[in-house]
């Protein structure tokens, strides 16, 4: 595979669905992406989640996902699952609703970007940008007229899980605006659809 930046053209992308199962499992691999997270973190308690381990994690994203329920967008390269990026309406994201510092702004529906996990070696050449025009995309078709997202602002290089939650300068290029700021390094901010 050649470094550089991945172009729209080289990628596919499609909702996790139970027919995707195996390509979002082997993504995320043994260790379930972050730790064990299999994007679970935000969705339930955090006792839950600590309780869950990376077992109880996986099987707990199973059971949304052969529930019927669409937990994000898959990104495709060469027929290989390379990317994540979690999207849904807000209140599916129990911990994120009950978060003191992520609190709502106000008491619009909107639909929230709340993680993204790429292959390592797909990571800084552009993927997360694409990955988050496709969920925007896949919110719209699916009714969202407001999509949120919780991004860090970035000024050195990353180290480890940081930047999961997204990159300030890649929601602002994707037409995002900032909303709030719970703290110096967090934003909120918004993509108005309608």
């Amino acid at each position: 595979m050649t470094d550089g930046l991945l172009s729209a053209q080289d990628l596919e992308f499609h909702p996790l669905t139970p027919e995707r199962w195996d390509d979002f499992e082997e993504l995320f691999g043994e260790q379930g992406a972050y730790s064990g997270c299999w994007c679970m973190y935000w969705r339930i308690t955090r006792a839950q989640f600590a309780g869950n381990g990376n077992e109880g994690n996986r099987r707990a994203m199973k059971s949304i996902v052969d529930a019927g329920q669409v937990p994000g967008i898959l990104a495709y390269h060469a027929g290989r699952a390379v990317g994540w990026c979690s999207i849904g309406p807000r209140e599916v994201y129990g911990s994120l609703e009950r978060s003191p510092k992520l609190k709502r702004v106000d008491d619009r529906p909107v639909w929230s970007v709340v993680c993204f996990y790429m292959a390592k070696e797909y990571r800084g050449r552009g993927l997360m940008g694409m990955l988050l025009e496709a969920a925007v995309a896949y919110a719209r078709d699916n009714g969202a007229s407001i999509v949120e997202g919780y991004p860090i602002s970035v000024s050195g290089v990353l180290k480890g899980c940081d930047g999961y939650m997204g990159i300030d300068k890649t929601f602002a290029a994707a037409g995002f605006e900032e909303v709030a700021r719970p703290n110096e390094d967090q934003l909120i901010v918004r993509r108005y659809l309608r």
